[in-house]
């Protein structure tokens, strides 16, 4: 019997070989916006793995969108020649189901890179201003983000279509729309970072409406028979925060705009936020979204032991799962996983020697080169 995780899954009209996807994983690795030779590496190799799906990293829809100095953007013709290479490299090696997560950081934008300290950048280091939905900084010691008016609202509608556009040129099968981790759209949603007045502030309806105008703009500008879907938030895990209830509000209103599926994660709006880590502790929000609102759900949440994803996928609490860490600590993450489950992953020709169906883990290999 075929091992729930390898079972095939319909997503937007494309076939997925299993329930196994990769998430967008910041690699903090662009020049000027633009992927390099790292993304080819990287994502070709994650391309191989035996996944279904494959989301390239949150990419900034205009320059001061971008977390850090060093994080893709899709707003310029070079870097849309950029991931056309990264896209080109990927159709090459693999049939697997390939998209890249639009977004804007918001009051995160402006920062050093993880390794690099994390913090905000200074003016004499590049520091550029930071748009939020209100002049409320991430944490102390943070600079004051300007707060967004309708103009600055409009403009940055406009840029998420105009990003679409560009991955429909570049051919891209889908689109994520980012809405979690404290990242602008998800600031606009959570009332910890949003003190709006007017009509995108107070009631959730309202602190939706911006989200769901960016989500509906990105819909109508990328071609209808490809698909969209949006990474949002299960919890702030914090005090006055978002709550799940407004996650199964918000992915209800997406499934009514178009949306194909959502992938549920949280946190990121505060830096103090108290959460509660360990394996899956993210799977119970992706469950209830999905049994409360039937849109497609992913899962994520230090999911890295085979047999915990095929039980998040058996026991119904997701559609599918979403894994990072474990992909880049392991690579060959599912095909190793249908190994211990008795199922099959996909493999390329050229490693098919590798496959234990003809080289059984652990059999002498005094044929080695045959």
């Amino acid at each position: 019997m075929t091992s729930p995780l390898f079972a095939p899954l319909a997503v937007g009209g494309h076939a997925l070989s299993n329930r196994i996807t990769v998430a967008p994983m910041c690699q903090y690795s662009a020049v000027d916006g633009s992927m390099g030779d790292w993304h080819i590496m990287h994502l070709g190799s994650l391309a191989v793995s035996g996944a279904s799906m494959l989301v390239m990293e949150a990419t900034a829809v205009t320059p001061d969108g971008r977390i850090t100095p060093h994080c893709p953007g899709l707003y310029s013709d070079a870097n849309e020649a950029a991931m056309r290479r990264i896209a080109d490299f990927i159709r090459s090696l693999s049939p697997i189901v390939l998209g890249v997560q639009l977004a804007h950081a918001g009051r995160k934008a402006s920062s050093h890179r993880p390794w690099q300290g994390h913090g905000p950048l200074k003016p004499v280091e590049g520091a550029w201003r930071m748009l939020a939905p209100s002049p409320l900084p991430l944490a102390a010691g943070w600079p004051v983000p300007h707060e967004m008016s309708r103009t600055d609202m409009d403009a940055l509608t406009a840029a998420f279509a105009q990003a679409a556009r560009r991955a429909a040129r570049i051919g891209l099968d889908f689109i994520e729309l980012h809405s979690t981790h404290g990242y602008l759209l998800s600031e606009f949603l959570s009332p910890l970072a949003n003190r709006r007045s007017d009509a995108y502030g107070g009631s959730l309806d309202n602190r939706m409406r911006y989200p769901l105008e960016v989500f509906r703009a990105v819909r109508e500008a990328f071609p209808a028979e490809r698909f969209v879907g949006a990474k949002i938030s299960g919890s702030d895990f914090a005090a006055g925060g978002w709550t799940p209830d407004e996650a199964v509000a918000y992915a209800r209103a997406l499934k009514a705009e178009g949306c194909a599926y959502v992938t549920v994660s949280g946190g990121g709006v505060v830096l103090d936020a108290k959460i509660p880590v360990a394996p899956g502790y993210q799977v119970p929000f992706a469950e209830r979204v999905k049994k409360e609102t039937g849109i497609i759900t992913g899962a994520v949440g230090l999911i890295s032991d085979p047999r915990q994803a095929e039980a998040v996928i058996a026991g119904g609490q997701a559609d599918f799962v979403s894994l990072a860490r474990a992909m880049l600590f392991n690579p060959r993450w599912p095909q190793h996983a249908a190994v211990a489950l008795g199922a099959e992953a996909g493999w390329p020709p050229q490693y098919e020697r590798g496959s234990p169906k003809l080289w059984p883990p652990g059999r002498a290999i005094g044929s080695a080169g045959r």
